[in-house]
């Protein structure tokens, strides 16, 4: 199967190699090429077990800080490297705390002699993969250098699920070559065993204790910061993706009596998002230029947090949050960090990546569903308008996070356990 797979990657580079430059010109900060083909250049520890642990982009960086933590605090000695696949990603991880990982690089493209050429670099005692980052030479070449290879937080979502049993061919070769597989629910343990995964446990989504990471926010700091009238209410917008999310959601919020924060998914859409909402006669300030609202209920006014990192304690001056991913089809965006702070959270009926999160979230009363703009508007209008419902539900959201913790040291150990066996 792996040479079939080559044949595929090396005739298909005409199309991939154009798909995958034109993507990365998109991005605001340029990847290290020469790290894509397996060349790093950092130093080893000598004589240390290392992990690779790989992450592709900004969400997956942000879930892998509480399982690190947990790494490092069972076994200090681990050398870690991090790999991720996209600039944000990249620029996450350099921004979290000195000492979570070792090395940061990115992660080879899987043309085997890139990523052969990586590993032999590395020579990891235990590779582990977050969530759903699975490639054949990858994994083939990880056993080739005899390390243990984990998924972690693993997830096979509703959308993928058919395609992925119609090459079950394919999977339950490449699922030979994961050691252990550790998912975030039954039913992603379910789907993965159908495809031939070996060594399946449930072990929970550490989304949740990630969720965590800004609850040390300082709700009045934040409101000075931000130039937050504190008699008017504040919805914050967080993680949308795309022109038509975005239009939709434009149409949704329509209130002078309300503050809106906006933190788009991907920030090359700052620019066009500005657009469509000046069109809407929204006045717009931007954070990345160190703008702030005016205290005024006069205007309809967004702030654009146009920057990396802050999304997750901003949450704390909402008082309903409204999360992307959903209205569109592309299977929704993270709405535990919302949760996390106590706060009810509206989004669009198409949460497929966080499903269990989402159906918890609606059990307990803390999540709504909107649909179109106008069901957007009346939800978030009937929100506003009631504070003992946000109460009620703000109350449901942080005590359904607090149940649902724990996961992220479950990881780490069987991480740990990994390295020692290797």
């Amino acid at each position: 199967m792996i040479w079939i797979y080559n044949l595929f990657v090396t005739f298909g580079s005409l199309f991939w190699v154009p798909w995958m430059l034109w993507r990365a010109n998109r991005r605001k900060e340029a990847v290290d090429w020469k790290e894509r083909t397996g060349d790093y250049r950092f130093q080893l520890k000598k004589g240390k077990p290392r992990l690779w642990l790989h992450a592709v982009s900004v969400g997956e960086v942000l879930a892998a800080i509480p399982i690190l933590k947990e790494v490092r605090l069972l076994d200090p000695d681990l050398e870690i490297v991090l790999s991720v696949t996209t600039s944000s990603g990249h620029q996450t991880a350099r921004e979290q705390p000195e000492g979570l990982f070792d090395h940061l690089v990115y992660y080879p493209i899987d043309v085997y002699r890139f990523v052969l050429a990586g590993l032999v670099r590395v020579r990891p005692s235990v590779v582990a993969v977050m969530e759903t980052e699975l490639w054949l030479n990858f994994l083939d070449a990880s056993k080739n250098v005899r390390a243990q290879t984990v998924l972690v937080n693993g997830r096979i979502s509703d959308r993928s699920f058919p395609r992925a049993r119609a090459l079950r061919f394919f999977y339950k070769d490449l699922l030979k070559r994961v050691d252990r597989c550790l998912m975030q629910s039954p039913r992603d343990a379910d789907r993965i065993k159908v495809l031939g995964g070996r060594n399946v446990e449930v072990v929970g989504n550490c989304k949740f204790d990630q969720a965590l990471e800004g609850l040390d926010a300082d709700p009045v700091a934040w409101r000075k910061e931000l130039g937050i009238d504190p008699a008017r209410p504040v919805v914050v917008i967080g993680s949308t993706r795309g022109e038509l999310e975005e239009r939709l959601v434009c149409d949704g919020i329509d209130s002078t009596d309300a503050q809106y924060i906006w933190a788009p998914r991907h920030l090359e859409r700052a620019d066009a998002l500005e657009a469509e909402l000046r069109a809407r006669s929204f006045r717009v300030v931007r954070r990345s230029r160190g703008d702030r609202l005016e205290p005024t209920g006069t205007v309809k006014e967004v702030l654009l947090l146009d920057t990396y990192g802050e999304l997750a304690q901003v949450y704390c001056v909402a008082d309903v949050v409204v999360i992307g991913g959903g209205f569109d089809r592309l299977g929704g965006q993270n709405l535990m960090q919302a949760l996390a702070h106590g706060k009810p959270v509206v989004h669009g009926p198409h949460m497929q990546n966080f499903r269990d999160a989402t159906e918890m979230a609606h059990s307990s009363g803390a999540a709504f569903t909107a649909s179109t703009s106008q069901e957007l508007r009346a939800t978030l209008d009937s929100l506003l308008s009631n504070a003992e419902l946000r109460r009620v539900a703000g109350e449901a959201a942080s005590a359904m996070v607090k149940a649902s913790q724990g996961s992220s040291r479950k990881y780490a150990q069987a991480i740990v356990s990994a390295a020692r066996v290797s």
